[in-house]
Order: structure tokens, then C-alpha cells, then sequence
């Protein structure tokens, strides 16, 4: 029924009240409140026993949602699914004007109601619209007392719904805003966490941190419970590294191949989400899961070649499944942490095969020198022997006898000096400072080279419980070993000063000289550079080479501090004085 012009208006009250009303719903950001303070308001301004909000769907041809009050949700059981937008609701998805009727039922469209819906007669409907876009309708029904709703009830609803209106957009800009402000924040911390993957590639090439720099950094990127890194290796895949709730006792762990969701990823290159394990059957996750809900299972691709997996399990705090922006992130973030994990791999290898190819050139070197020196010593010691017992004169045997006793002392000292560089006999005895004031006066004997050296290491002093552990001392001597051979075969050096000090729970190490330098990345003979930092590294320091000042080469290590527990046959002077 269409309102006619001498029909009662707003009064103050009444706009006083809506924009009161008004003032309340714009500042509401959440929209399930709005729609429900929509309701109740209109119920109270027009007296209406029952009052529904229907929302539209993107369409705009039938109800997406459908939001009330007055009905009880018994009732709500009892009636049955929630009207679609047939009927008179249809009418106004049709046509959005208001309509205002005194009998619903007799309308034309009218369906009527379900057997269990309470009646309803008269009936006011208003659209509600955004930006000249209908976003629904306000229905209301029953006003109070049996009256049909009038030009004011009808008045105050066109009001509220435009009020509505306003508030729903605000809030769903909000919404829109704030999940674009999320979306954003996870796209910052997916390029932070990248970021950090791509600068372990030139940074770290230790495989084991760069997995655990992965594991780390893919879960907190996800927000998930738990982390697990996967690397294959020929036909088998294994745990290599875990993070957050995951137990490290998987680290190692064969994962399961033939038909599971980790042989799909692997073999496709796709990455993989289950909302629900427990109904996901033969996912073959297994252990890794560890009571998990929920996955993302996401390839490390490299070079077209799928190098493991990452998998990640359950949101913190019970979130939402995985969703397909996850995927997305994580996939991107795998791509540069399969690249750190493959340098990390490559350099592993080199380092391995260089060991390998250092030590076999050592062998080659003691297999000259016992057969250059040692084997030809012996061999004209033979000859020398066998000729003087063929003349079978006493006087050529006498002096043949002199001349083997000082050919075998010769080969005695020979065979010391080989021994002493494979491993000093003072080194185990007395520690690594006499055992480098022998090396030092050994290599300055042989190359000519004006070496001082400075070694304070507290225990020799008598100041500490006891010597340090064996690998630290073998590390020492070993460092400033192969610092001097570089110098001899590299430098062209006339001048070395060693420093060994013992400062700040560190052992400090400092080998300089004044040749003409030489590029800390070459190649260079035996285990060299490599040599150095993989002894460092193997008791927890580090080295570094760099410039000198004025010319030449200084080689720096810091070793941390260990000590053996004191040993009843160790040398008094090694002990803390009582």
C-alpha cells in the first residue's frame, strides 16, 4: 500500500532519536552488530513484533543470509531452512522500493508461511543500499496493537536502513581494510623471511643452519604449530630438521613413499593442503604429524628438481586450516630456501671432495718422502753393506759398519722429523705451547724464515685447574702449522710473528707476515684455508684472514675455552699450584 501525502511525518522526537541512533551505528565496526542493532531499533521506533534483515547475494537475485528477531530459536528449529527471497521477499529483490501492506498473506506473491511459522499480517519492507547498490532489505512485521505500519514508521525505516547502509560500509571497508592490512603483513613477513633465506646463501653455507634457518623462519611465517624440513637423497626421504612443537627425535626419520601425500608433492611438484588428516586416507605423514589436525605440505624445488619437502602443521592457538594465500606464501618462500639448502649442499660436497682430495695429496707427499729419503737411504745402505762383506776384508767391513751407523742415524732423524709433523710427541705430553716452540724452531731451522712467537696460555704458567681439552690443543697447533706452511709456499715472507694468548674464556691465535699476501679464497695446497677453518669450526671458533697493514697476510682465530679434567699423571708444573 503506498503511503498517501496527508499521512503523519517524523516528528523531532523521533529524529532526534534516529540520529542518536545514527551516531551509535556509524562508529560500530563489526557488522554482525550493526545488522542486529538495525533490528531491535527498527522494532522499537516502529513498534514492529518481528523485524529480518535479508542480504543479498552477489547476484542480487536471492538471500545470501537472512538475520532476525522476535523469533526464539526453537521456533527458528521448528519453522525450518530460512527463506531464499521468494514470495513478497522476492517482490522487493524485484523492485527495491517500500512497500507497505495490511495483510501480507493476501499479496499476489504471496507463498505463505510454513506450518510452524507464527502469522504475520501487516508488513513495512525498505531496501537498504550502498553507494546506489542494494546491499538488502529491512522487513518488519506485526506492528503493535493490530495497526498497519504508517508514512512515519515508514519514514523512520528508510532513515535507519540509509543509517545502515552508512555503518555497513564503513564496517565492511573495515573489514576490508584490516584483511588487506593482514594480507600485507604476511606478504612483509613472507619477503622478511625470504630475505633472510636468500642472504644465508652468500652469508651461511653451513647446511645444517641454513635447515634449521628454514625451519624456523617457514613456521613462524605460517604461524603453524610445527615445521618439518624433508630432504631426499637418491630414492629415500628424511627428516633433515624440525621447529616449533615437533620433536627433534624425528630428525633422521625415513618418510614414507609409494601413494602418500609426500611421494604425490615430490613426484609433481605441487604443493598440497589438508584441512583434515584423519579423514585424508594413506597421507602417510605418520609420525611427522604428531596428533596434527590439519597440513600444508609444499615442494623444494630446484632447478626442476624436487630437493625435499616443507611441511607444515596446525595454526598456533587452534586457527583456521590452511588457506590457499598460506600455500602461496609458503611456496614462495620454499623456492629461495631450496636454493640455500642446494648452495648449502654444493658447498658441502666441495668441501668433502677437497678434503678427500687434500688428504690424498698428503699421502702422496710422506709416500715421496719415505721413498725419496727414507727408502733410498736404506737401499745404498744394502749396497754398502753387501760390498764390503764380498771383499771379506776386516778393515772394508769396519768401515763399512762406520758408514751404516751414520747412514741409519740420518734416517732415524729423517723418520723423527716426518713423525714430528704428523703428530708431535710433546703436543700430547706437555701441551700445545711447548709443542709450537718446537714447531717454530723447526720451521725457522728449514726455510730460513725470522719467526718470533709469543705464547701465554694460562696453564703453562701455572695459573689454571689444567690444559685444555685434546681438540683444542691440536686445533692451535694445528692452525698455526698450516698458517706457516702457506707462508713458506705462498708469502715470499721474510718475517712471521706468532701471538697465542689465552683472553675472555678464548684462545686467540694470530699469524702475521710480511710477504706479498695472497687471496684467502684460491685454492691452495694440502688442506690450507680449509684446513684452518674447518679445525676451528670443528671446537666451536672461527678464522679469519684479511690484509695486513703494512702488506703482507694476518691470519686471525678465536677458539673458545675448554678445559680437560686434571689427570693423575699429569706434570706438576701443569697443575694449579696447591
Amino acid at each position: 500500500m503506498a503511503r498517501t501525502g496527508d499521512e503523519a511525518r517524523l516528528t523531532e522526537a523521533d529524529l532526534a532519536r534516529l540520529l542518536e541512533v545514527g551516531r551509535t551505528l556509524v562508529v560500530e565496526r563489526n557488522v554482525e552488530s550493526v545488522l542486529d542493532k538495525v533490528l531491535r531499533t527498527a522494532s522499537e521506533l516502529t513498534g514492529a513484533r518481528y523485524a529480518a534483515i535479508g542480504v543479498l547475494d552477489d547476484r542480487k537475485e536471492q538471500l545470501a543470509r537472512f538475520l532476525f528477531t522476535g523469533i526464539d530459536e526453537e521456533q527458528r528449529r521448528q519453522i525450518g531452512p530460512l527463506p531464499r527471497g521468494h514470495g513478497i521477499l522476492g517482490e522487493l529483490i524485484r523492485n527495491p522500493e517500500p512497500l507497505r501492506l495490511h495483510d501480507v498473506t493476501a499479496h499476489p506473491r504471496s507463498y505463505g508461511f510454513p506450518p510452524e511459522h507464527p502469522p504475520m499480517r501487516t508488513f513495512l519492507g525498505v531496501p537498504i543500499r550502498v553507494r546506489d547498490e542494494v546491499f538488502g532489505n529491512l522487513y518488519l512485521t506485526d506492528k503493535e496493537g493490530g495497526e498497519d505500519f504508517d508514512a512515519r514508521d515508514e519514514e523512520s525505516a528508510i532513515v535507519l536502513a540509509d543509517w545502515a547502509a552508512i555503518a555497513i560500509d564503513n564496517a565492511n571497508l573495515y573489514e576490508r581494510l584490516n584483511t588487506r592490512r593482514a594480507e600485507l603483513e604476511r606478504a612483509v613477513r613472507g619477503l622478511e623471511a625470504t630475505a633472510v633465506i636468500a642472504r644465508s646463501v652468500g652469508s651461511e653455507t653451513n647446511l645444517e643452519r641454513v635447515l634449521e634457518l628454514v625451519a624456523k623462519r617457514g613456521r613462524a611465517l605460517l604461524e603453524a604449530r610445527s615445521m618439518v624440513v624433508v630432504l631426499t637423497r637418491g630414492d629415500t626421504a628424511c627428516v633433515a630438521a624440525v621447529a616449533g612443537e615437533a620433536s627433534e627425535e624425528m630428525v633422521g626419520l625415513e618418510v614414507a613413499a609409494g601413494g602418500t601425500v609426500a611421494d604425490a608433492a615430490l613426484s609433481s611438484g605441487r604443493a598440497d593442503r589438508i584441512a583434515d588428516l584423519a579423514s585424508r586416507v594413506g597421507h602417510g605423514l605418520g609420525p611427522l604429524a604428531e596428533a596434527a589436525t590439519s597440513a600444508l605440505v609444499v615442494p623444494l624445488a630446484h632447478r626442476t628438481h624436487a630437493r625435499g619437502l616443507l611441511v607444515a602443521f596446525d595454526r598456533l592457538a587452534g586457527g583456521p586450516a590452511f588457506e590457499p594465500d598460506d600455500e602461496h606464501l609458503l611456496s614462495s618462500f620454499a623456492a629461495s630456501a631450496a636454493i640455500a639448502i642446494a648452495t648449502a649442499q654444493a658447498v658441502e660436497d666441495d668441501r668433502l671432495r677437497e678434503t678427500l682430495e687434500a688428504s690424498e695429496q698428503e699421502r702422496r707427499r710422506w709416500a715421496r718422502e719415505l721413498h725419496d729419503e727414507t727408502l733410498q737411504e736404506l737401499g745404498a745402505l744394502k749396497l754398502l753393506l753387501q760390498g764390503a762383506r764380498q771383499t771379506g776384508e776386516a778393515g772394508a767391513l769396519a768401515t763399512a759398519a762406520d758408514q751404516a751407523i751414520e747412514q741409519i742415524q740420518l734416517s732415524i732423524s729423517g723418520l723423527q722429523g716426518l713423525i714430528t709433523e704428523l703428530r708431535p710427541a710433546a703436543l700430547d705430553e706437555l701441551g700445545a705451547g711447548p709443542a709450537l716452540e718446537a714447531l717454530v724452531t723447526r720451521v725457522a731451522a728449514t726455510s730460513g724464515l725470522d719467526i718470533k712467537a709469543s705464547v701465554d696460555l694460562d696453564y703453562e704458567m701455572g695459573r689454571s685447574p689444567s690444559r685444555h681439552v685434546p681438540d683444542l690443543e691440536t686445533a692451535v697447533y694445528r692452525i698455526v702449522q698450516e698458517a706457516l706452511t702457506n707462508v713458506i709456499k705462498h708469502a715470499s715472507a721474510e718475517h712471521v710473528q706468532i701471538d697465542v694468548s689465552e683472553r675472555d674464556e678464548r684462545v686467540k691465535v694470530t699469524v702475521r707476515d710480511d710477504g706479498r699476501g695472497f687471496d684467502p679464497g684460491a685454492r691452495v695446497e694440502g688442506f690450507g684455508l680449509l684446513g684452518m677453518r674447518e679445525r676451528a669450526a670443528l671446537v666451536g671458533g672461527e678464522i679469519t684472514v684479511e690484509p695486513g697493514a703494512g702488506g703482507g697476510t694476518v691470519v686471525h682465530a678465536a677458539l673458545p675455552v675448554r678445559r680437560r679434567a686434571p689427570q693423575p699423571d699429569e706434570p706438576a708444573e701443569l697443575r694449579r699450584p696447591a
